[in-house]
Parts: structure tokens; C-alpha cells; sequence
């Protein structure tokens, strides 16, 4: 059981009861910063097995940094990751590539792979030197590929596949990496609303399995509906994480994208949403 108090952050964080189950990922006052730019300061959470945390923020205020932090492919200003109790920076690629996963928030496909040998890369971290895939890594490759809505196109090129196609291909990929904790930067980028439903299904399956699950998204409703606690991302160091049932409220969420929210009832329940009165807090200048 996890109860939810205020820290000196202003933030929600977990407090850990005797009992509770080992963290999977710990973050302990993780800074991060660009330049002189301080966007995140003093972080800290725990993933455990079946965490859904969904991560908020405005444009620029260092979700896709956080996750590369996580992911231990930059180093924080202060603060620490660990994995399994283990600072993240003193395991081999191979231990963190079957630990945890990162799904980039763009892919590039440099080389000419079809569909099915760029989701069997996601079986490289668990081959030994020289050693070919397995029947059972090709079997993993196009479970993962139906899961994805991706069978009966093994064989076309990555490279010619659509931005919605190429994003579930990424986390096909992801999910033949099968990691302990999934780091996703924006998996419902380019995706059609079928599509988004399916992968928050899939990401819901995986966290029910007893993985850990941290992505950023910028449909705060998607979040409450779909997640279990969000981390909110302010830009100038602050932070906020707790529970969406608590922490999305129209004042919550007003405060951090700078326009006003209001209720939406439907039959899954109430969200909030923009309200459409609310003038953008970015000025766009009219067109002749």
C-alpha cells in the first residue's frame, strides 16, 4: 500500500510503507539542466512493478531530459538513478538495456532494415557475442509486431512505413527489448485515436504484467483516463507527482500550462479539458 504526502518540493511523492515492494527504478533529488536553465530540481520517485506514470508539462521544460536522464543516456546535474538498488551509471550497456527501455520520441532509420529485423533489434541486449536470433526471438519479434497492429508487413522497408506506422514499430521493438521499466517520450505521437487506445491498453497489459511504465504525454484527459499517477513538469525546477484522480484538477492544470480547464463528464467518467474561451498563452500573429 503507498499513502501520498507533500514534500518540501511542494510535490507529491510516495512514501514507502514497511513492506512495500522494491523499487524497480529509483530516482533520489535528481536536477536537471540546460545551461544556466534549471527545468527540474530535487526529483524524486520510486517505479515499482505495475507503476502507470504519466508525465505532463508545457513544451521545453525537460520531459524528453527526464527520461534520458532515467535512461542513463545523460547525466543529472545532482541526484541519483538507480536500477534494482544499483547507480545506473556503474552498470554495462547490456545490464541497462535489460533493465530498462527507451522509446525516443523521434526514430531514424539510417540503414535499410525491414519491419521484422528492426523489432528483432530489440532482442540484441539478451545475445551472447556472435550469436544469431532464435526461432523463439522471431517468434517474440511477430507477437510483438501483432500486438502492434504491424503483421503482414515483416517484409516492407522501416524506412517506408508512415509516422503512425513507425511509432508502433518503436515500441514493437520496445516490447521484443522486453525491460523491466519502459521509458516512452510521446508513444501517441502520430498516432490515429484507434491506435492511442490500443497502445494505452497494451502499456495498462504491460504494467499489469509487473512492469514498470513512465511516459509523456500532452492530453492531460488521456492521462487521467488511462493512467495511475502523473508527474507534472513546471520548467523552473518545480515538480508535482501524485495520483490523477487527485492531482488533474482544473486549477492544477491551469497552473501548469497557463490556460484555464474546465470538467468534462462522459460516460467513462469526468476529465478536464482546455476551455475553449481561454486565449493561447503563446501569441500567433495573423495571416494576411
Amino acid at each position: 500500500m503507498v499513502r501520498w504526502r507533500i514534500s518540501v518540493n511542494e510535490a507529491f511523492v510516495p512514501a514507502v510503507q514497511c513492506g512495500a515492494m522494491a523499487a524497480l527504478l529509483d530516482v533520489e533529488e535528481l536536477a536537471i539542466a540546460v545551461g544556466a536553465r534549471e527545468l527540474v530540481r530535487g526529483l524524486s520517485l520510486g517505479v515499482r512493478a505495475g507503476s502507470l506514470i504519466a508525465v505532463l508539462g508545457p513544451n521545453g521544460v525537460g520531459k524528453t531530459l527526464t527520461l534520458h536522464a532515467l535512461a542513463g543516456l545523460r547525466s543529472a546535474q545532482a541526484g541519483v538513478v538507480r536500477l534494482r538498488g544499483t547507480d545506473i551509471h556503474d552498470l554495462g550497456q547490456r545490464e541497462r538495456a535489460l533493465a530498462v527501455g527507451l522509446l525516443l520520441q523521434e526514430q531514424d532509420d539510417p540503414f535499410p532494415t525491414t519491419v521484422l529485423e528492426t523489432a528483432l533489434m530489440g532482442r540484441h541486449a539478451r545475445l551472447g557475442l556472435w550469436q544469431w536470433e532464435t526461432t523463439e526471438d522471431h517468434a517474440a519479434a511477430r507477437a510483438a509486431l501483432a500486438a502492434t497492429d504491424l503483421a503482414g508487413i515483416e517484409g516492407q522497408l522501416a524506412g517506408t512505413l508512415s509516422g503512425g506506422e513507425r511509432r508502433r514499430l518503436g515500441l514493437a521493438t520496445l516490447l521484443v527489448q522486453d525491460p523491466d521499466v519502459l521509458l516512452l517520450d510521446e508513444p501517441l505521437n502520430h498516432l490515429d485515436p484507434g491506435h492511442q487506445f490500443a497502445v494505452l491498453a497494451t502499456l495498462r497489459r504491460l504494467a499489469a504484467e509487473g512492469k514498470g511504465v513512465i511516459a509523456t504525454l500532452h492530453d492531460p484527459a488521456l492521462a487521467a483516463r488511462h493512467f495511475d499517477s502523473a508527474l507534472l513538469l513546471y520548467g523552473d525546477g518545480r515538480w508535482r507527482l501524485g495520483p490523477v484522480t487527485t492531482l488533474l484538477d482544473a486549477a492544477t492544470l491551469a497552473g501548469l500550462y497557463g490556460v484555464a480547464f474546465e470538467p468534462y463528464r462522459g460516460a467513462g467518467g469526468t476529465v478536464m479539458v482546455p476551455a475553449p474561451e481561454t486565449p493561447p498563452r503563446v501569441h500567433i500573429p495573423a495571416t494576411a
